[in-house]
C-alpha cells in the first residue's frame, strides 16, 4: 500500500495556499488601482474639457507640472469623500488633491483645489483633509504650496463647515503659525479665490496670480453690486493686473498656469537646506526576500494565521532585523532594522498561535500583558535613541477574560498606550489585516498621530470585528422588537442579521476609514517602503526639541 508523505501533503497544502491568498490580494490590489483610476478623473470629463477650454490646467495635470518627474510622490486622501454628500453630486478626494512630492530637490506639501468638482468649493470633508495638509506640513516643517481655485464654502452645508475649531477659520489660524514657524507658504491663484477664502493667499510668503483666469476679492461683482450698487467687472474688481498693479495684494504677475507654476519652482530652488533631526541612514538596501510574495502570505481570511515575521523579512532592507525579547510576550513582534536605508523601531502583532514557556496556548492578534509591557520598554528604548516607531497593525484587541485581568491587562494596556503617547519620535502605522477597539489604539491610530497612517487594501477598521458586532446588534435588535411585541421568525431573524451584517462590513472597510480620513491612504503592500521612506525623510526636517516623559504610571 502506498503511504502519504505527510510533509509534502503539507507542502502542497501550503502551496495551495500560497496560490489562493495571492489571487485573492493580488485581486484587492488591482480593484485599488480601478478605483484610483476613477478617482483621477475627478468631476469626469466633461468637466475637464471644461478647464481646458477655458486655458486652464487640472489640479492634477498642475501638480503633475510642478513636481519633479525623477522623484516619488505620495497622494494624501485620494479617496476622501468617496460616496459622501451623493445627494450634492458627490465630492471625489474631496474636492482637493494633496501630494507629499519633490520641487526642484525640496521636499514639501502640494494642495491644489479641484475646479471639475463643484467649481472647487469646500464641503466638510474638504475642510478636512486641508487641515491634514496643514498638520503634515507644521509637523515636518515642510514647504507647503496652494494651488488655489474655488468657489469658496459650499453655502447649502455652510453650518458643518464655517464655525467650529476644526473647520474653514483654522485653515488661516495654521498659515498665522506656519509663518510664525518659518515654514515657508506659496499660493498660485489660478481661477477663483473669494470671501473667507481670499485670506489663503495674502496669509502665505508669497502670492502669484494667473492673468486673466484668476481672481481675488471678498465678494464678486454680483454681491458687490447688491451690497452698494457699484456696477464693476470681476477683472477689474480683483483680477491679476488690479492686484499686482494698484492694490499690491500679489507679488507675482503669470501670464498662463504654466508660468506661474515655473516662478514657484523658482521660488523654491531657492530655499535653505533645513536643520535635520539627524534619524540614522545608510545606502539602502532591497529585501533579499521576494517582495511580490507578500500577497502570497498574507491569508485571504481576516480570522486566519500567519507568521508576521515572513511579511517584515519583505518590507525591510535585506531582510534582516534584531528581534528584543524575542522570547517574551510572543503575540506582539518588538525590532530593530532598516527601511530604505533608515533605522527604524517595528513594533507588529503576530498572527500565528504561539505557547509561552508554561505551554499554555496564546493567541496571535490578541495582545497579553507581558506582550504590552515588552512593547513599552522597546517604545522608549526607541525615545531613547532617537529611532522612528513603524506599527505594523493586525490586531483584535486585548486578551479578555478573569486570567487576563487578575494579571492586570488594564494596567499593561494602559502603559503601551502611555508609552505611544507620549513618544517624541516620529510614528508611522500600516494598518495589514484587523485594526480592532482598543487594539488600533495602542498600535497607534489614527487618535495618537502617527506622522502617516495607511492602510492595505485587506485592513479593517472597528470596535470589533463583523461577525462579534453582528451577533451583537442582531441581539439588541431582537429585543427591541420583542417589547414592540414583534414575533421574530427564523426567516426574519436571518434577514435582520443579513441586513446588520452588511451595514457594518460597508463600516469596516478600507475604503469607508480612507473616504473619512481615519487613514491617510490605501496603498499597495508593494508601496509600503516607499511611504515609511518619504514619510521618515519628511520627518527628518524637524529636530525634536521634547524630551520622552511618560508622567505618572501605576507600575
Amino acid at each position: 500500500m502506498h503511504k502519504v508523505c505527510y510533509f509534502c501533503s503539507k507542502w502542497k497544502q501550503m502551496n495551495l495556499d500560497f496560490n489562493k491568498n495571492e489571487d485573492y490580494n493580488r485581486q484587492l490590489a488591482s480593484d485599488l488601482r480601478q478605483r484610483l483610476v476613477k478617482i483621477y478623473k475627478g468631476g469626469g470629463q466633461k468637466r475637464i474639457d471644461k478647464e481646458h477650454a477655458k486655458g486652464k490646467l487640472t489640479a492634477r495635470e498642475r501638480i503633475d507640472y510642478l513636481i519633479d518627474n525623477d522623484k516619488n510622490a505620495i497622494e494624501i486622501g485620494a479617496f476622501v469623500g468617496l460616496d459622501m454628500y451623493q445627494e450634492q453630486g458627490g465630492c471625489p478626494s474631496g474636492g482637493v488633491v494633496v501630494k507629499m512630492a519633490y520641487i526642484q530637490g525640496v521636499q514639501c506639501i502640494v494642495v491644489a483645489n479641484d475646479a471639475t468638482v463643484k467649481a472647487g468649493a469646500w464641503f466638510p470633508i474638504t475642510a478636512k483633509k486641508n487641515l491634514r495638509a496643514q498638520e503634515i506640513a507644521i509637523e515636518n516643517k515642510l514647504p507647503i504650496i496652494y494651488l488655489v481655485d474655488s468657489a469658496g464654502v459650499f453655502l447649502p452645508m455652510q453650518d458643518e463647515i464655517f464655525p467650529d475649531k476644526e473647520h474653514f477659520g483654522r485653515l488661516f489660524r495654521n498659515n498665522a503659525i506656519m509663518s510664525s514657524m518659518g515654514i515657508t507658504q506659496i499660493s498660485v491663484v489660478m481661477g477663483s479665490c473669494v470671501a473667507g477664502g481670499a485670506y489663503l493667499p495674502i496669509m502665505s510668503d508669497e502670492a502669484i496670480m494667473v492673468d486673466k483666469t484668476s481672481s481675488i476679492f471678498l465678494a464678486g461683482s454680483y454681491l458687490v453690486k447688491a451690497a452698494i450698487g457699484e456696477s464693476i467687472d470681476n477683472e477689474t474688481l480683483g483680477g491679476a493686473t488690479t492686484h499686482n498693479e494698484i492694490s499690491g495684494v500679489a507679488d507675482y504677475k503669470a501670464k498662463d498656469d504654466k508660468d506661474a507654476l515655473d516662478k514657484v519652482k523658482n521660488i523654491i530652488s531657492k530655499i535653505a537646506y533645513p536643520q535635520k533631526a539627524g534619524f540614522n541612514r545608510v545606502k539602502a538596501a532591497s529585501p533579499r526576500e521576494n517582495q511580490d510574495e507578500i500577497f502570497g502570505i498574507l491569508p485571504k481570511s481576516r480570522a486566519q494565521q500567519y507568521d508576521m515575521k515572513e511579511l517584515i523579512k519583505r518590507l525591510v532592507d535585506d531582510s534582516a532585523f534584531e528581534e528584543y525579547k524575542a522570547d517574551f510576550g510572543k503575540t506582539i513582534i518588538c525590532a530593530y532594522a532598516r527601511i530604505d536605508g533608515w533605522a527604524v523601531g517595528i513594533v507588529a502583532n503576530q498572527r500565528t498561535i504561539v505557547k509561552n514557556a508554561k505551554k499554555e496556548m496564546q493567541f496571535g492578534g490578541v495582545i497579553y500583558s507581558d506582550s504590552a509591557d515588552k512593547a513599552t520598554r522597546f517604545i522608549a528604548n526607541c525615545n531613547q535613541k532617537k529611532i522612528p516607531l513603524v506599527f505594523l497593525q493586525d490586531v483584535t484587541g486585548f486578551m479578555v477574560g478573569s486570567k487576563s485581568e487578575h494579571s492586570g491587562i488594564i494596567k499593561d494596556g494602559a502603559k503601551m498606550v502611555n508609552a505611544v503617547s507620549n513618544s517624541v519620535v516620529p510614528k508611522f502605522t500600516i494598518i495589514i489585516g484587523n485594526s480592532y477597539g482598543a487594539g488600533n489604539y495602542a498600535m497607534c491610530g489614527k487618535a495618537y498621530d502617527p506622522r502617516l497612517i495607511v492602510a492595505w487594501p485587506s485592513a479593517e477598521l472597528a470596535v470589533m470585528s463583523g461577525g462579534s458586532a453582528s451577533k451583537v446588534l442582531l441581539q439588541i435588535e431582537k429585543s427591541r422588537l420583542a417589547k414592540l411585541g414583534e414575533t421574530i421568525t427564523p426567516e426574519k431573524e436571518a434577514a435582520l442579521l443579513k441586513n446588520i451584517q452588511d451595514r457594518y462590513n460597508k463600516q469596516i472597510s478600507p475604503y469607508y476609514a480612507a473616504s473619512r480620513l481615519w487613514t491617510d491612504a490605501i496603498i499597495n503592500p508593494l508601496d509600503t517602503r516607499t511611504w515609511i521612506s518619504m514619510g521618515i525623510e519628511a520627518a527628518d526636517h524637524a529636530p525634536i526639541e521634547k524630551q520622552f516623559n511618560m508622567g505618572v504610571l501605576q507600575v
